[in-house]
């Protein structure tokens, strides 16, 4: 297996915080050249400045046609990695069905566009980020578990049909990252502590350790049609 990806190029949709930002680092570490993408100027202002020489592009995921744009201005990618998400997580009964159908656009839909246009070269990767939910669902996020599982599947799915690209999906369970940045602090911890007493390894995850994850499918070429639990047990927890 290789330990580098100098010369190689990756592109992070979702890269401006949490999960995509830190698989930008870690890539740009290991010699990729990396470009994040993000419907925040302003976010990706701040991702870029401790960042050496990372291209930043200010994009929907959930515009179609933009990220055909993208894709057909530029070289292939070695790697391209799908960690853009605007949702919440509540009851479906309890939510209007229009944040519902706005949740699936762009988590599921966002995936969708962009596997549809990714220029991706032989041998390289494409990978989605889900979550636990999917494979363990709740009725207190209905919507965001049936999303999970349906990225799931569609990575599956697209492991046959864009081979020999390397499809896969990671699956992070609870995650100390900025989506949780709603929440009062006290709040957050008490959540965070209820989440660790539960799991085998006591404590809730963090965005490196799913980043470290994305980063080793790209690396390790003997690997499609995966769905990798970064979850801290919660799998098998009570």
């Amino acid at each position: 297996m290789r330990q580098r990806l100098d010369g190689e190029r990756v592109a992070v949709f979702g890269g401006s915080s949490g999960v995509g930002l830190e698989t930008a680092e870690l890539a740009l570490s290991l010699g990729a050249s990396v470009t994040i993408a993000s419907r925040s100027q302003k976010r990706l202002d701040a991702a870029a400045a401790p960042l050496r020489s990372v291209e930043t592009v200010v994009l929907d995921v959930r515009a179609a046609d933009r990220v055909a744009d993208f894709f057909d201005s530029r070289d292939r990618f070695d790697h391209v990695v799908v960690s853009a998400a605007e949702l919440t997580a509540s009851p479906l009964r309890q939510q209007p069905l229009s944040v519902a159908r706005e949740a699936v656009e762009s988590k599921y839909w966002g995936a969708v566009n962009v596997a549809h246009a990714a220029r991706i070269t032989d041998g390289g990767t494409l990978t989605f980020v889900s979550g636990l939910l999917g494979s363990r669902p709740s009725g207190g996020a209905t919507i965001l578990s049936t999303i999970n599982a349906a990225l799931d599947t569609l990575a599956k799915a697209l492991a046959t049909e864009m081979a020999p690209v390397r499809v896969n999906c990671v699956s992070p369970g609870r995650l100390d990252t900025p989506w949780w940045d709603h929440l009062p602090e006290d709040q957050r911890r008490q959540l965070f502590a209820a989440t660790a007493a539960r799991l085998p390894v006591r404590r809730v995850g963090g965005p490196g350790e799913v980043a470290g994850q994305i980063v080793h499918l790209m690396l390790n070429d003997f690997i499609a049609g995966s769905v990798i639990l970064v979850d801290g047990g919660g799998s098998v927890s009570p």
